[in-house]
């Protein structure tokens, strides 16, 4: 594995204004840690896997990865658990019912008889997303924490794009990077138009995602905005290839209320889902 280190030596053993974010994947882990007071960020790691691993293996990453940073042994005002997964499906809240959560799974992502299913309001937007969590991981951290909030990744990107997109009435098209896996979300007036997650390995298969999306929903090329945002920059070749067929595309820094370390921002360990999060 593969690993970005931000390290902190900070006393976080009486710190009840501190504020913990983790998001878990089988493809890799990160965690910031927000001073609530002075609205800094004060720790950060991500830890990236070279392969998917199994939920199992994931949970001792995690251990070693929380032992790195002694955060067994801290207090924390609040925890928040990011589950990153294929598992989902967003649902219209005038069409969820609680009692139908398989259902809503089981013709978009491959699920288990015995696999919990949980779900994620963003009640503003109308829209309810049912998704899988890793209940080892969340055994994991209740255990450690006792009670804590966890969320789907793409309920936190999707609320947060949507709060960043407030002003804007035309269409636009942000396409978050995270490692080989791609979150395609399409907002346009205020409203949430389309939200999916895609693995990629080349940078056709990239291309290709992007410009199917582009046209089911009927956005022009040439006209469209594209903002590419997490692990990409302007001069890298996925950015490159996506200017060649999109005229409009820039890569998009969204505004934060958090101050955060210029030696943080150079080891770009703290991805978006986990700073907005907090």
């Amino acid at each position: 594995m593969t690993t970005k280190t931000n390290n902190s030596d900070i006393d976080t053993s009486s710190k009840d204004f501190y504020r913990l974010s983790i998001q878990i994947s089988l493809n890799g882990l990160s965690f910031c840690i927000l001073d609530t007071v002075q609205n800094v960020v004060i720790s950060s790691d991500r830890v990236t896997f070279h392969r998917e691993l199994t939920p199992y293996q994931t949970l001792k990453e995690l251990q070693q990865l929380f032992e790195k940073h002694a955060i067994p042994t801290a207090h924390f005002a609040e925890v928040i658990v990011i589950h990153r997964n294929k598992l989902f499906s967003l649902v219209p809240k005038s069409l969820f019912h609680v009692d139908e959560l398989a259902n809503y799974l089981k013709f978009n992502a491959r699920i288990l008889a015995n696999d919990h299913i949980a779900y994620d309001e963003l009640e503003e937007h109308e829209v309810v997303n049912v998704y899988v969590p890793f209940v080892n991981i969340n055994n994991y951290i209740y255990e450690l924490f006792g009670a804590f909030t966890y969320k789907h990744h793409g309920t936190v990107l999707v609320q947060s794009l949507l709060n960043e997109h407030l002003g804007a009435k035309e269409p636009i098209v942000y396409v978050h990077v995270f490692g080989k896996e791609i979150d395609i979300t399409v907002i346009s007036n205020k409203k949430l138009l389309f939200f999916n997650n895609f693995e990629y390995e080349t940078q056709e298969d990239f291309l290709y995602y992007l410009l199917f999306t582009l046209e089911q929903l009927q956005l022009d090329t040439e006209t469209v905005d594209l903002k590419l945002l997490g692990a990409i920059e302007q001069d890298d070749a996925l950015y490159k290839v996506c200017y060649e067929y999109v005229k409009r595309v820039a890569v998009f820094y969204p505004s934060s209320d958090f101050v955060i370390p210029l030696a943080t921002k150079e080891l770009e360990t703290i991805d978006f889902t986990v700073l907005n999060a907090l």
